[in-house]
């Protein structure tokens, strides 16, 4: 039996560890939620590499989204309008 000819490195077929040496992308997301529950548990490393892994505006947005989804569940939850929620939340009266 003859010895197989292990694929030349091509653009399709990279050589071995050349995945390994790629860095990671972060979507936007996920750099909102590290970002935020690293806010929360006052995390200064932890909120810093979440904030390198996107753009600013990226990241304002994802923690937007972030924090419209989580006053949109915690509304549901208690059976209150988004409002009542986001200004229960932030500690101000009711409007």
């Amino acid at each position: 039996m003859g010895r197989r000819k292990t694929a030349e490195p091509t653009e399709g077929n990279p050589p071995p560890g050349a995945r390994q040496a790629r860095k990671r992308t972060y979507n936007i997301f996920e750099a909102a939620a590290v970002y935020v529950s690293a806010c929360a548990e006052d995390n200064q490393e932890q909120i810093d590499e979440a904030a390198a892994w996107v753009s600013p505006e990226a990241l304002s947005f994802g923690v937007n989204e972030l924090a419209c989804r989580a006053v949109i569940a915690l509304a549901r939850e208690r059976d209150e309008s988004p409002q009542a929620v986001a200004r229960t939340l932030l500690g101000l009266p009711a409007a």
